[in-house]
Order: C-alpha cells, then sequence, then structure tokens
C-alpha cells in the first residue's frame, strides 16, 4: 500500500475526549505500518462553540498518547494551512464553483422561516429536511437578493430519486435514496463552511487515502460522495473505514462526552498510563490472533490486511468498562520495573512528595494500586501527620487499647538502633501473645496508631519508612489525645 495519509479532523469545541484519541489510534497505527502520513487538521469553523486553548490541549493530549502527527497546523507541511479557519477562501472558492455548475444554489430563507418550517414538519411529524424554497428562485430573483446585501447561505443541489453508494470497509456496500438527502448548507452567511464541504475539499486537497471515523457519521457520507462527484474528483474518493462507535457502560448510547469518564484530563488526572488505555481502546473492538490482552500498539496493525483491503475490527458498539480498563493499567504498573514506576509516580505527584520516599513505598504499594492516583490515600500518613477517627479505632476488636499501646511503646524503646524490620514481625507476634490479644487485631492496632487507617502497605515497612521518632511521637499522640480509650472503646 503506497502514499498512505490519513487524518484526524478535531474540533476546538470542548476538551479532548476518549473517542476523538480512538479514532486518531487507528490513523497514527495505520500510517505507521503503512509508511504513510498522519495529519492532524483543527476544524475551527464552529465560531459560536470555539473554546480558547482548547487547540492547545488537544495536542498535549495526542502527544501524552505518544500519537505523533507528521503534519498539523503547528509544524506545517505541504499542504498548510490545516486550520481551517485558515483556508476560508479555499472554499469558498469550491462553494461558488458548485454555483456555477449548478450543484449548488443561493438560500436567502431566514432564521424565523427555518424555524417555522421545522415546527410544521415536526408538527406533521415529517423528516428534519430544507424544503427547497430558494431551489425555485429564478437567476434574476438571485440577483436582485445579492444586489440588495439580502444575508444568504449556499445550500448543495441534491438530485432526485437517485441512487448514492457508499462503500464501507466495515459495513460493506451501502445504498442511498437521493430524495431522502437534505439540501445541506455548505457555506454559512459569516462565509465558513460546514463540516461537509470543508471536509471534501480538506480531503481532496491534502491528498488523504482513508478515512476513520465513528460510524455515526455514515448517513452523511452520501452527501460527500455526491460533492466530490460535482467537483469533479470522484476517483479520489477516499477509502471508508467507519468504526463501531464507543457505547456507555450500559449499552445504551454513545460514549457520553459529559461524563467525567469520557474526557482525557480525567485520566490524566486519577494517574492512567496513555499506553494501557491505548490497550484497551484496541482490545474492545479487536481480537489478538494471539489471544493476548496485553501488547504493544503497533500490534493493531495486525488488524490491517491487503488484497482485498479488510479491518478485522467487530462491527457491534462496544461497551466502555472503566473497571476493566483500571484492572488492565494495574497489570501495566505491576509489569513495570520499581525504578521505571517511581520515575513515573513522580512525574504524576509533583515536588509535594520527596522523591526518596516514594521509591521506598513503591514496592509496598505496587500491587495494591490500579492508578496513581490510588496512591495518594494509601500512604498519605507517611507524609502527613494522620487524623484518629473514635469510630474507625472501635472496630478494633481490643479492650483497654491505651495500655496495649503504652505496652507497644515500651516494646519499641526497648529495641535496638535502628530499628530492623526484620525482627519486627516475631516481636510483636510475641507481645501479641503475652498479653492475649489476637495477633491480627493488636496488628490492626497498631496499624491505627501510626497511620489513621485499618488498610495500609505493609505494616513494620511502613514503620521504617516512618522512622523512629515519628512512630513513637504518633503512637504517644493518640494516647495522649484519646484518655477514654481504655474505658470505652472495646471490641
Amino acid at each position: 500500500m503506497k502514499n498512505v495519509r490519513v487524518r484526524i479532523a478535531p474540533s476546538p469545541t470542548g476538551y479532548p475526549h476518549i473517542g476523538t484519541i480512538y479514532q486518531a489510534m487507528f490513523d497514527f497505527v495505520f500510517a505507521k505500518k503503512y509508511g504513510g502520513k498522519f495529519i492532524v487538521r483543527i476544524e475551527d469553523t464552529d465560531r459560536n462553540r470555539f473554546v480558547e486553548k482548547a487547540e492547545e490541549i488537544i495536542f498535549n493530549s495526542l502527544d501524552w498518547f505518544g500519537l505523533k502527527s507528521d503534519e498539523n497546523p503547528k509544524i506545517g507541511g505541504p499542504y498548510a494551512p490545516y486550520r481551517q479557519s485558515e483556508r476560508l477562501d479555499i472554499y469558498k472558492k469550491y462553494a461558488f464553483e458548485l454555483v456555477e455548475k449548478g450543484h449548488a444554489y443561493y438560500c436567502f430563507c431566514t432564521k424565523e422561516r427555518l424555524e417555522k418550517m421545522r415546527g410544521d414538519q415536526e408538527t406533521k411529524k415529517l423528516p428534519p429536511m430544507y424544503d427547497k424554497t430558494c431551489l425555485n428562485l429564478n437567476k434574476d430573483q438571485v440577483e436582485e437578493n445579492l444586489k440588495n446585501n439580502i444575508p444568504y447561505v449556499i445550500r448543495m443541489k441534491v438530485p432526485e430519486n437517485r441512487k448514492v453508494v457508499v462503500l464501507d470497509t466495515l459495513a460493506g456496500e451501502i445504498g442511498f435514496n437521493s430524495s431522502q438527502i437534505d439540501h445541506q448548507v455548505i457555506l454559512k452567511s459569516d462565509g465558513f463552511p460546514t463540516y461537509h464541504l470543508a471536509v471534501v475539499v480538506d480531503d481532496y486537497l491534502m491528498k488523504v487515502t482513508h478515512v476513520f471515523r465513528g460510524k455515526e457519521w455514515l448517513p452523511s457520507t452520501p452527501k460527500h460522495i455526491l460533492l466530490y462527484e460535482f467537483l469533479g474528483w470522484e476517483d479520489s474518493i477516499p477509502t471508508f473505514i467507519h468504526l463501531p462507535v464507543i457505547l456507555n457502560a450500559d449499552g445504551k448510547g454513545k460514549l457520553s462526552k459529559r461524563l467525567k469518564t469520557a474526557s482525557v484530563d480525567y485520566y490524566k488526572n486519577m494517574g492512567f498510563l496513555p499506553e494501557a488505555i491505548l490497550n484497551y481502546l484496541a482490545n474492545i473492538v479487536w481480537n489478538h490472533p494471539e489471544g493476548k490482552e496485553i501488547y504493544p500498539l503497533m500490534d493493531l496493525g495486525l488488524a490491517f490486511h491487503e488484497d482485498p483491503f479488510r479491518v478485522d475490527v467487530t462491527s457491534s458498539g462496544p461497551r466502555f468498562d472503566l473497571t476493566k480498563l483500571e484492572w488492565m493499567n494495574g497489570e501495566y504498573l505491576r509489569k513495570m520495573d520499581d525504578e521505571s514506576l517511581s520515575k513515573r509516580l513522580m512525574e504524576f505527584l509533583g515536588s509535594k512528595y520527596e522523591g526518596e520516599v516514594v521509591k521506598k513505598l513503591v514496592p509496598l504499594t505496587k500491587e495494591r494500586i490500579k492508578k496513581f492516583a490510588d496512591f495518594i490515600p494509601l500512604t498519605s500518613f507517611i507524609f502527613e501527620e494522620p487524623k484518629y477517627d473514635m469510630e474507625v479505632l472501635n472496630k478494633v476488636k481490643i479492650e483497654s487499647p491505651k495500655e496495649i499501646l503504652e505496652e507497644v511503646i515500651k516494646t519499641l524503646d526497648s529495641l535496638g538502633k535502628p530499628w530492623k524490620v526484620d525482627a519486627f514481625e516475631k516481636t510483636f507476634r510475641q507481645l501479641a501473645e503475652k498479653l492475649e490479644i489476637k495477633v491480627g487485631d493488636f496488628f490492626q492496632l497498631f496499624r491505627f496508631a501510626i497511620s489513621g487507617k485499618l488498610v495500609t502497605p505493609p505494616l513494620f515497612e511502613s514503620i521504617q519508612i516512618l522512622g523512629e521518632k515519628e512512630t513513637i511521637d504518633r503512637i504517644k499522640k493518640l494516647v495522649v489525645i484519646s484518655n477514654r480509650i481504655g474505658g470505652e472503646t472495646n471490641g
């Protein structure tokens, strides 16, 4: 396969979501496998929904996932500009060319008239389509309206009762009756194109060979096929691959952009690994030929085949299961060596956490966390003084905990310095037996005294990281502030 060119064209109308990354992943792997070019084109023609700095965040997100593009607005390329707002004259040229060829026409309908038209259609349960009022204007009427500066849009003129065939790599050949295709606006009154004109013009001029996009765009594809034909570009129609749409966890509807778990920022902030997310996104639509669940991104290239061209992905929409993603992310964390994991964890945590302490905690927490954010509540007691909740302490089945803690302090004071963690378990098991307390309950009390929690990384290794003075100070503090422990707390 030669001269492969693919693109992703996100809109800066909000922050990047998982669906954007899902599509970009296919573009990136496909381009890499066939030695092609991966293009990022910014579709910023919707000025009403434009979000400041969204473009920058889009690029940061793609970079975070390692999905580096070969051509984009930042680095340029042979078909620049790659930002649609900088290509308005190009779109206007082709819009007016379509008018001249009789494949498009001026529409002078007011907003009020269109709203009434849609209301009437809704009442009559008719599909929402333009009623072609301005298609019937004669040349003199059009020229008079233009002369009087009446605002207009340009609509594509769709032929009547014609079969428009879409060839999709996954769905196969699909026929659409042109009578059911709307006379779509292709150039708005502000001079900006709509998606339908811009995507066709840009894909043609940028020599895009394959279009990966969501299945929800399949019904719009007949409009694009017609525009290619109207402009005389039918020999350059790209190969379409309409990917299955990722669904919400319950399987009801497309993964909602309003959900926090659809946002790329959520995964950054929670400390997921980008490579694990990509692996998961590949997994939900493709089965590795060797049955693997965990594999490098470029293995997805095995889904692409030539002669004839096909893409081995499921045709049905997969559910987005956060629990499964967390499991996979945890597997990635456990496969990392401690040094690499510590480095990545420190990048996530920032300077608030002392690097050497984090390194000591990594082997103690590696099996217990599924994402970096899990590390914080699990180890917070190491970095800050604990808060003691007596209701939590009441869950420890020990009578007179105050006296027990005083015995713990005496034992710690008697240990040789520096403390040796290897001797801790034997020493304190013996103390528990001497005090006639179940070892598990005894260790729970000890754990609560140093951390304010009943669940922590391994107890004695945590004590070693805390240090001798801090450990004893914490136990003493609990004894002092809880004079009622002995009388009120019991199992």
